[in-house]
């Protein structure tokens, strides 16, 4: 067998043991992008392995899984993990995140516990050489300002699925009010906030974490708008700021075009090569003004197609630095 095929395997065995629910065939196949004969073929090979494994039935689908875990020695990390961990550790740090530096830290040290003290010396240097020469670019703005027990307490009702009690300032020195809430879910970005909706309200809205005190877990029981999903949600903005979806269209230019084929705009986007050598960029989502600020940053490689809105905005925001807008003339798209 290749080495890259017993990388695979073993990677897959990981999967099922640290699964609760197990791995469908369709799973495995969409995570090792393999069709589902491959999947099967795969899955057949570590039972030979791992005999233990189980098979879960689900009305006329089947699952699999590895009780009880694998052996430590299957299951022992490499040294690029470790330092992977201990550098976004060190990222979380700088970014002003003590709390998720402290919890990734904490992981760490049990991750180590559980390796082989003779092999946990050998690890130790190279941990420490990848961590010291790798760091993570400097990302200029805000750093979040969030108590982590703020954080804490938000995330027990998640999971506890509980309506939570706060005082919230809405804006400067302004008094708090009390707000109860279904909490339904929390989005990181330069700002945290949770998402929730106030009790009775139609819809959920944001609520920054920085601005709340007092927090509450109550015994009652959280309600979650049917239907409603946390990334389609996120997906909805260009960054964090919430308002209706639009159809999106931007004009990359030919010089810019290899590298707007690399970046991710939005997770809706949709590429289209143009005669000139250029790249239309489709999206639906909201956030126009955080995606103005965002074209800033292409220095006038990317034309605004559509809408009008997005223009407008545009428009705007160059107004108070005096520049032209970055507008496509002609027929558009």
């Amino acid at each position: 067998m290749r080495l890259d095929k017993a990388t695979a395997l073993l990677h897959l065995a990981r999967r099922l043991a640290g699964s609760a629910e197990g791995l469908g065939l369709e799973e495995i196949a969409a995570e090792f992008g393999v069709d589902r004969r491959t999947a099967e073929r795969m899955r057949d090979a570590v039972k030979d392995l791992f005999p233990q494994m189980e098979e879960i039935r689900e009305g006329r689908a089947k699952r699999f899984r590895i009780p009880r875990g694998l052996d430590p020695f299957f299951e022992t990390p490499s040294v690029e993990e470790l330092a992977d961990l201990a550098l976004a550790a060190e990222a979380a740090r700088r970014d002003g995140l003590q709390g998720r530096a402290d919890n990734l830290a904490r992981l760490a040290g049990k991750v180590e516990a559980r390796i082989r003290p003779a092999l946990r010396v050998r690890y130790a240097a190279d941990v420490e050489a990848l961590a010291l020469s790798e760091r993570i670019a400097l990302r200029p703005g805000p750093r979040p300002d969030c108590d982590p027990e703020v954080l804490r307490q938000l995330r027990r009702a998640l999971l506890a699925m509980r309506q939570v009690r706060f005082a919230y300032r809405t804006q400067g020195d302004q008094a708090a009010v009390i707000r109860t809430v279904d909490p339904c879910g929390l989005l990181f970005g330069s700002v945290y906030y949770l998402v929730a909706r106030r009790t009775g309200a139609p819809e959920p809205v944001l609520w920054r974490l920085d601005r709340m005190g007092e927090v509450e877990v109550l015994d009652s029981p959280s309600e979650t708008p049917e239907g409603f999903s946390m990334a389609a949600f996120a997906e909805q903005s260009f960054g964090v700021f919430q308002e209706p979806v639009e159809d999106i269209v931007l004009r990359v230019l030919p010089a810019a075009a290899v590298r707007a084929r690399a970046y991710l705009f939005h997770p809706t986007q949709v590429l289209e090569a143009q005669p000139d050598g250029g790249l239309l960029v489709r999206m639906r989502a909201g956030g126009l003004l955080e995606l103005c600020w965002h074209l800033f940053t292409w220095r006038g490689e990317i034309e605004i197609v559509g809408p009008d809105r997005l223009k407008a905005v545009m428009a705007e925001e160059l107004a108070r630095v005096g520049g032209p807008a970055p507008v496509a003339a002609g027929p558009g798209a």
